[in-house]
């Protein structure tokens, strides 16, 4: 039987960014990453020294966990990390859509799964040239083939600065069938316990300042967005 690694288990919240922004959902955030982004907002679910902390966990655990918390009403589980691509949840996603929930899964493109395809939601964040990583184009492409026509692929990158920015328009033309959110990043991520406050007139000024470039560059196909979750809460972790 396969074991799941989690960090942790929350909600009912609702999602704070990308294509299903506001919609309520749990939580299932696994341990573990491939990635060390330097601005990265989970490291308690990245940073190996944060292992002893992640539950070793049966998808049958999980789905009672989330069923608990929502009281057996159906909902949407967003997948997160970490990098919850390289954990095995295919017996999780197919246990819980049994059971009347949906699954979107949030992930940087990196490892692919056949998994992706009994989602119903897959949300590719390739990370952009502040995050200090490098995107890997033929794996994210394995990705996009593992997910096949089953979920609903979307693009989603976070924007820092204009180097951010370029990248976006970059991966935008790469893919041009996959709608692409623009996510204002947050420069203050808190520390590894998920503490820390924002500053919001700073993160509004971000918003302001990529609603301009993208309104001068008539770049109308793309959806702008903060992280509502941001705002909302700061960075207070399992909300």
């Amino acid at each position: 039987m396969s074991i799941l690694r989690i960090s942790e288990i929350f909600g009912p919240t609702v999602q704070g960014e990308g294509a299903l922004i506001g919609k309520p959902t749990v939580f299932v955030r696994t341990g573990g990453c491939d990635f060390r982004c330097s601005w990265c907002d989970t490291l308690h679910a990245v940073l190996p020294a944060h292992r002893h902390d992640w539950l070793p966990m049966t998808a049958e655990e999980v789905l009672a966990r989330v069923e608990a918390l929502t009281g057996g009403v159906p909902v949407l589980i967003t997948l997160s990390g970490g990098n919850p691509a390289i954990q095995p949840l295919g017996r999780l996603i197919a246990l819980g859509k049994a059971r009347g929930h949906r699954f979107a899964m949030e992930t940087q493109g990196s490892v692919a799964d056949a998994c992706f395809a009994a989602l119903d939601w897959l949300v590719l964040s390739p990370k952009p040239p502040s995050s200090g990583m490098t995107t890997d184009w033929s794996a994210f492409d394995g990705c996009l083939a593992a997910a096949g026509g089953g979920p609903r692929t979307v693009l989603k990158v976070a924007v820092f600065d204009d180097a951010d920015y370029d990248f976006a328009g970059r991966a935008a033309a790469r893919y041009p069938s996959l709608p692409l959110y623009l996510s204002v990043g947050n420069p203050v991520p808190g520390d590894e316990a998920g503490r820390g406050d924002v500053d919001l007139p700073d993160l509004l000024a971000r918003f302001r300042w990529l609603v301009d470039k993208v309104a001068r560059d008539r770049w109308f196909a793309a959806t702008v967005l903060p992280q509502l979750h941001v705002l909302a809460w700061g960075n207070q972790r399992g909300v």
